[in-house]
């Protein structure tokens, strides 16, 4: 393996000679902090105080001949970096039972969280606190306090670590107690749990390094101080395996090969070549580039005039493809114009006002307002004034710094006045889109997959009752790989999310079939009830009343639910006994036949207004394996619309019933489509991640929620760019 890496080394060397990028007299080049071989900013094996840009991502791998590591940081604010980690050891099984993991090394899951404590100033250094391996299993884990302080081209570090970074104890520790100082860093039960009692304990070691930018731009080179040994390391602990630390130098390059690229090479412990590559993005400066149909020119009827009916359908087609109103509806009073429809193009509503009053301006109508009723479903949620005379002043550009808002007046919907003159009607959608499921670091392979097409459909009947359904046709997996059928941890939950394998193993199956009735109380209440194949593993009946006021932080929901689970052998049975037997495994185990289930959420933007563009969800209720307990979900929004969130739910079931992992957890990134399309969209992309999948703390997946349905009346997930 070695030997790769010197080509890694020549490849490095070859560009390096290529690369035409120097500094001027005139000028230095600056320096672009790297990730470490953990992920997050720093040295090698060290972390510094450094951070990168509100908003800055990376995903990297880093390889040796002990370890390998999978890695992606994310810089949530200017003083918070997070970062998620897989490490596969290459000299440990994950399981010593051939016929369950086969070869596949043990894998390790991390979160990292640093902490800055006070930014460099002309005097004082960059001053930084930080965990490795937060809640893991402590293959890794260890705390740190560091500084750093740059000095033209040179940026210093030095810092103080405990447990694995700190297991040289230059500092503390007596290491007759054990290789970790009797802080016992090994494998700790089901992992996933934060344990505070060894936090700050064991051996302690000074760290430090320096990085310097060359002056050749694309090239900077590290040097440090190690502050472990690795004598407690897992490949030792666990199996013996010596791994020699014969310097406590580490010594590195990083080549940047690209503004979002870069790649690294390092010789540490005296013996041991490493290497990485690193792809960086930043989630605030992402840019759409639209190819948009452009707003019709201002061109009013010189007199005033009454539209045929030929022309009002006209009319409503154009505000459906110009404007984004789609499904709409338009009305007159013989005062005013009213439009009522989804805004489906549009997170900049501005722009949709602007593009729908000019093409209302232009018709000639008699009107003194201008009347935009978003909805959703059909369900009303906002309602936008545009006052006519004074868009005419806007569109003809009057004054100086004319602007669509100085005509504008949104509050809550009401019903619309007047006659129907003109409807695009979109009662028939239907859709096909690309479906992944996934599960990453698992015993059986590193990623586990299914990728499919999902086909869609909505029939609305009318303006309240709305059938749908959902066909997934499987393409290709490798979930035949699944092994966890009878629980091997000792955990004896129904099945309700375990069995994945077995409702992936069909072709093709329906995943949804539902009707759902939508409707809308007073100025503050909506709600929905359907019934029928609700996911593709639960089929049942249920419903949803959400409180949420105009333009307002708050909203509050509560669903109920009775579902079944559905058979994965029939197309539309559902298990009508408790107690299954398992051909493969010759055992019994147990699934979901009948259950209540259901949550109250509180939905709560910037809590506290102690952190901008973050959301909190809250959700308390009983769970599809019967269990009880409290789900939280924290996501921050950037300048882009790029959602990034982490949940995690925690009920009464115990770390052993609950089984490897301790409780439910997962993060995620919903990416607005317009950000990956050449045309304006209201719609998302959302890639999630779910550590291990198990039965605890599963909720049910609905179709429809009403919170997202609602976004419009303070929009969240339809938020323009910043």
């Amino acid at each position: 393996m070695k030997t790769a890496v010197f080509t890694h080394s020549a490849l490095a060397a070859a560009l390096i000679c290529a690369y035409s990028a120097h500094a001027d007299s005139f000028s230095y080049p600056s320096l672009s902090y790297s990730q470490t071989d953990f992920g997050g900013v720093g040295l090698m094996q060290m972390p510094s105080a450094r951070t990168a840009p509100e908003g800055g991502f990376s995903l990297g791998t880093t390889y040796n001949e002990d370890y390998l590591h999978y890695h992606a940081s994310l810089q949530l604010f200017p003083w918070l970096e997070t970062t998620i980690r897989y490490t596969q050891v290459h000299d440990v099984l994950y399981s010593p039972n051939p016929d369950f993991s086969d070869d596949n090394s043990y894998t390790d899951k991390s979160i990292d969280a640093k902490l800055t404590l006070l930014n460099e100033s002309y005097w004082l250094p960059e001053l930084a606190v930080g965990v490795r391996d937060l809640g893991g299993t402590g293959l890794f884990d260890g705390e740190y306090i560091v500084s750093s302080k740059r000095a033209g081209p040179f940026d210093f570090t030095l810092g103080v670590g405990w447990g694995y970074l700190g297991n040289r104890a230059n500092l503390r520790g007596d290491k007759t107690l054990g290789n970790d100082c009797d802080r016992n860093t090994g494998y700790t039960g089901t992992g996933g749990n934060v344990d505070l009692d060894r936090m700050f304990t064991g051996c302690v070691a000074l760290f430090g390094g320096v990085e310097y930018q060359t002056p050749f731009a694309p090239l900077s080179l590290k040097l440090e101080y190690d502050g472990n040994d690795y004598r407690s390391d897992f490949p030792t602990s666990r199996e013996g395996v010596s791994l020699p630390a014969d310097s406590p130098w580490n010594v590195g390059l990083v080549y940047q090969l690209a503004p979002w690229a870069d790649m690294r090479l390092s010789y540490e412990r005296g013996n041991t070549f490493t290497a990485g590559l690193t792809l960086v993005n930043n989630f605030s400066e992402a840019d759409p580039f639209w190819l948009d149909d452009p707003i019709a020119t201002y061109n009013p009827n010189a007199t005033t005039r009454e539209l045929s009916e030929a022309e009002w359908q006209q009319l409503s087609e154009q505000l459906a493809k110009n404007a984004g109103y789609t499904d709409n509806r338009v009305y007159y009073d013989g005062e005013q114009i009213t439009v009522a429809g989804e805004q489906n193009k549009y997170r900049e509503r501005s722009e949709a006002h602007n593009r729908a009053a000019r093409l209302l301006a232009n018709t000639g109508i008699d009107a003194t307002r201008y009347k935009l009723i978003e909805t959703k479903n059909r369900q009303p949620m906002t309602e936008t004034i545009i006052d006519a005379d004074r868009y005419a002043q806007i569109a003809s550009y009057d004054y100086v710094g004319a602007d669509i808002k100085d005509a504008t007046g949104t509050i809550a919907a009401r019903s619309p006045q007047g006659a129907l003159m003109g409807h695009a009607d979109d009662n028939f959608r239907a859709g096909l889109a690309p479906k992944l499921r996934q599960s990453i670091g698992g015993a059986e392979d590193f990623y586990l997959y299914a990728v499919g097409v999902l086909g869609t459909a909505e029939w609305f009947m009318n303006d309240h009752i709305v059938a749908s359904g959902e066909v997934y046709a499987n393409l290709f997996d490798n979930y035949d790989k699944f092994n966890y059928t009878v629980p091997p941890d000792g955990t004896d939950l129904k099945r309700v999310r375990t069995l994945t394998r077995q409702y992936i193993d069909e072709r093709y199956r329906i995943t949804n079939l539902q009707l759902t009735y939508f409707d809308k109380f007073g100025a503050n209440w909506y709600t929905q009830a359907y019934g029928g194949y609700l996911e593709d593993m639960f089929a049942g009946v249920g419903g949803e009343v959400l409180y949420r006021p105009y333009n307002s932080d708050f909203a509050l929901g509560v669903d109920i639910n009775y579902v079944k689970q559905r058979d994965p052998s029939s197309v539309f049975g559902l298990f009508s006994q408790e107690r299954q037997y398992s051909d493969e495994d010759q055992r019994y185990y147990r699934v979901q036949t009948g259950t209540t289930t259901g949550h109250a959420t509180l939905y709560w933007r910037e809590p506290l207004g102690l952190f901008e563009g973050t959301m909190a969800k809250i959700s308390a209720g009983r769970y599809l394996t019967d269990d009880i307990g409290v789900t939280i979900d924290a996501s921050k929004q950037f300048d882009s619309g790029i959602i990034a969130g982490v949940f995690a739910t925690k009920t009464d079931l115990s770390a052993e019933e609950f089984g490897e992992g301790s409780f439910t957890k997962g993060f995620y990134i919903s990416i607005p489509f317009d950000l990956l399309s050449v045309k304006p969209n209201t719609s998302r992309a959302t890639i999630s991640w779910l550590p291990l999948q198990r039965d605890g703390g599963q909720k049910l997946g609905k179709k429809y929620s009403l919170y997202d349905m609602t976004d419009a009346r303070s929009p969240w997930s339809t938020r323009p760019i910043q």
